[in-house]
């Protein structure tokens, strides 16, 4: 009968084992980084949603500014004394925060301008000197007499501030549209149809925005 060489079996044994070992290590590690991975992904589209869902909360506070008649001339032009903390939602009476993001006596650069805002306005009114190179977090700690681009979102529940989870945000902008806001003579008394852009934003990360169309029979309408 043949004896067995026990060294040699034993480090065949030894050899498998560290091997398996080898690979239930990679497949553990593997593992834990596409468990890291998804985790992450998942935060990530739970902060966006959240961002997302602050952002369309300002935005729907600007649109009810223009709801209900009066004030049409706030409504019309531009007028940096509506975009100030101390404007706050009434029952009544609303002023929207109507910022002008260029003049269009000049067609190109209004045109320009607008495209800019249109892409990124949270980087679009941090880099203009018009409007203060402003940011949301500004609007934070800004006095409530203080020009802000981007307006604090309190709610549309009148005389009660609603809060987020995080700062939201927003302003509008009359969009000039030849052809279908009306006439320069018209304008001047707050008669025709006039088209806006909303713009909601949440802690300078994410912005949304919507158009609106209102029609105004007069000043005194």
């Amino acid at each position: 009968m043949k004896a067995i060489n026990r060294k040699k079996q034993n480090g065949a044994v030894l050899i498998i084992a560290l091997v398996m070992l080898l690979v239930i290590t990679v497949l553990t590690v593997t593992n834990m980084r596409e468990v890291t991975l998804e985790g992450r992904m998942t935060a990530n589209r739970m902060e966006n949603q959240q961002l997302l869902n602050a952002a369309e909360s300002a935005m729907r506070e600007a649109e009810k500014r223009f709801y209900g008649p009066g004030n049409i001339r706030d409504k019309v032009e531009a007028n940096i004394g509506n975009c100030r903390k101390e404007n706050i939602y009434k029952k009544i009476g609303n002023k929207p925060c109507l910022i002008e993001i260029a003049s269009p006596a000049n067609p190109t650069a209004y045109n320009n301008a607008t495209n800019k805002f249109l892409v990124d306005p949270i980087a679009f009114i941090k880099t203009s000197p018009a409007h203060n190179n402003w940011t949301g977090s500004q609007t934070n700690n800004a006095g409530d007499t203080t020009f802000t681009p981007w307006m604090p979102y309190r709610g549309t529940s009148p005389g009660d501030t609603t809060t987020l989870e995080v700062n939201a945000y927003w302003n509008t902008t009359l969009i000039d549209s030849i052809g279908i806001n009306a006439e320069y003579g018209d304008a001047q008394e707050g008669k025709g149809t006039y088209y806006y852009l909303v713009t909601g934003q949440a802690k300078d990360q994410f912005a949304t925005q919507s158009t609106i169309a209102n029609i105004y029979l007069g000043l005194n309408n």
